[in-house]
């Protein structure tokens, strides 16, 4: 599925498109709708990355049982476990 965004609505937002996705995967991790580890795979991050943009706003990093189990699968299926 892909998600289409108006030009009128990201020139309301004031950002770049890049700058409006990363504001959306923010905001879904913030709400707990997806992981860190999905957050940085969405804009193509290493979690290293997302957790430094984490970092620099002053986002806490919420990783439970759960999405460390989801983490793990994620990277058995890559074959990088």
């Amino acid at each position: 599925m892909s998600l289409v965004i108006s030009e009128d609505i990201v020139k309301a937002s004031g950002l770049s498109e890049q700058e409006l996705i990363i504001e959306l995967v923010l905001l879904l991790f913030q709400q707990e709708k997806i992981s860190l580890g999905k957050a940085a795979e969405l804009l193509n991050y290493s979690q290293v990355r997302f957790q430094q943009i984490l970092s620099e706003r002053g986002i806490n990093i919420h990783y439970d049982v759960e999405e460390l189990q989801e983490d793990i699968q994620d990277l058995t299926a890559k074959g990088w476990l």
